[in-house]
């Protein structure tokens, strides 16, 4: 997604990034640009479904929301104005998860659809709202889309006039949970007598993945199941720093495994028997096999470039090709639209496979984590351990970022861009890979990722190496030549050189 911020005296700033757009309530995020948002979509609606001959469009619009503050009320509006565009609009009965409205949007159970409006910040802080758009195929807007609808903004009337009738209201929890359970098998997950802990994080997700698991009997603790759009004082976030309490909750020895989702429960998190957090980079790796191993399922692997390349190896190991796309699910969806994929994901946290929709879902990732385990009929810890002694290398990941000015981030890429870095730790590189920002290979499996961010003024610079020690000095090597290309850049008070990595 893509932050919008405006300064005092300037026009609003509606940006759409890799999955919508986004932007702090009340400060950029209101109806008034909620409204105009909603009416370039509808634009983009009418043109791409609607009559060739009277631009009618018959078939439904969804509109969807999280548990955020005014994400309900923004919706309703939203409704209201694809209403008085003429269009015919279904809103959720209650706060709905991501993957599961964009199930609605290409299942059959309501026949064809014109997409989803989907309101929702994901895993981001409880002050930002949001909004995407899922097209008819339930996955990401791609950049054509979501630049038409962006064009369309230009397009919108002052002011955007909206219905004040109520829209229908849909609920497909059911007939969703029906879908996902056909690709997990849940007598296994029933015979394994795991003890499940799940927190919520006071996400879409409550009633959802927790039903299911209570529909095996397994023994299951539920945490932060109710609606705060304040989250607690956290962030829906299913990451290490937040699942501190799920963390505790496995380790006391009571629970064989930890079960977490984000905001809308597009991404996931698992916490093993011993309390550790896994990483997405692991979780990734053990479904693969077990997809391959437990359920016989062939395909390519999809992931980005900030992922782990022990993937590659496994598919080497199972004969599987290997596909590699830019940051955002939006082109492992498109792969999964085109190609016969098995497994996309991300080391964010999202996931899909096979006979799903082109979009990330936490809920069936946690499912499918759980099943593996029921097959494996082994600890988690121990499932992982004996995949990295079969592929005989370990990875280590490094993360970190240069905080820099607008002013000065633009030079540098800029820079980068016309002089390349060609070395690390004295040696040259064996490529550089310009898909996604720069990839810098000192050999096959020890890298560096340098990206801007869409939503901060700073760099990204992630790495995988095959020892500590080696990402780490590889990590500061570039931050050494890093800070020497800023510090030749002629300064002015607002150029702080980079912050360190």
């Amino acid at each position: 997604m893509s932050d919008s911020k405006s300064k005092a005296g300037e026009a609003e700033v509606i940006r759409f990034g890799t999955d919508g757009w986004r932007a702090i309530i009340a400060e950029d995020f209101t109806f008034a640009n909620v409204e105009k948002v909603s009416y370039a979509i509808g634009l983009y609606i009418k043109h791409a479904y609607g009559d060739k001959k009277t631009g009618r469009v018959e078939i439904p619009v969804l509109v969807g929301y999280d548990t955020r503050f005014l994400a309900d009320k923004f919706a309703c509006r939203a409704a209201q104005v694809l209403m008085a565009m003429g269009l015919s609009v279904k809103l959720a009965a209650r706060d709905i998860p991501t993957p599961t409205i964009a199930w609605a949007t290409c299942s059959d159970h309501f026949g064809p659809t014109a997409g989803a409006l989907q309101f929702t910040a994901s895993h981001n802080p409880p002050e930002y709202c949001g909004v995407k758009y899922i097209p008819h195929y339930g996955g990401p807007a791609t950049t054509a889309i979501t630049a038409e609808i962006t064009k369309n903004l230009k397009k919108c009337p002052r002011p955007v006039l909206y219905s004040h009738e109520q829209a229908e209201r849909f609920d497909v929890a059911a007939p969703y949970m029906e879908a996902i359970k056909k690709l997990v098998d849940l007598d296994k997950i029933r015979a394994s007598g795991l003890k499940v802990a799940f927190d919520a994080l006071y996400s879409t997700s409550r009633g959802y993945l927790d039903k299911i698991i209570r529909e095996t009997g397994l023994t299951l603790n539920v945490m932060h199941n109710v609606r705060d759009p304040l989250f607690g004082g956290g962030m829906p976030e299913p990451t290490a720093k937040y699942l501190k309490e799920l963390m505790a909750t496995v380790d006391s020895g009571r629970f064989d495994l930890g079960l977490a989702t984000d905001g809308d429960a597009d991404r996931f998190a698992v916490i093993d028997n011993n309390g550790y957090f896994m990483t997405p980079n692991q979780l990734l790796c053990l479904l693969t096999v077990h997809l391959c191993k437990n359920h016989n399922m062939r395909g390519a692997v999809v992931r980005n470039v900030g992922t782990t390349h022990m993937l590659d190896l496994l598919a080497a190991r199972y004969d599987l090709p290997v596909i590699e796309t830019p940051v955002g699910f939006k082109y492992i969806g498109e792969k999964m639209r085109s190609e016969d994929v098995l497994i996309g994901g991300e080391e964010s946290g999202g996931v899909s496979i096979k006979g799903h929709i082109p979009e990330k879902d936490g809920i069936l990732a946690n499912l499918l984590v759980l099943e593996m385990v029921a097959y494996e009929k082994k600890p988690l810890s121990k499932i992982w351990s004996e995949l990295e002694a079969e592929v005989g290398t370990r990875f280590f990941q490094r993360r970190g970022d240069l905080h820099l000015t607008a002013v000065v981030q633009k030079r540098l890429l800029a820079h980068l861009a016309s002089h390349p870095i060609d070395s690390l730790l004295g040696r040259k590189l064996v490529k550089v890979d310009a898909l996604d920002g720069l990839k810098l290979y000192h050999d096959a499996d020890n890298w560096l990722l340098i990206r801007p961010s869409g939503t901060e003024p700073v760099i990204r610079v992630s790495g995988e190496g095959t020892s500590a020690e080696l990402i780490d000095q590889l990590m500061l090597d570039f931050k050494t030549q890093i800070e020497l290309i800023i510090s030749g850049f002629e300064k002015t008070p607002s150029e702080p050189a980079a912050a360190g990595i």
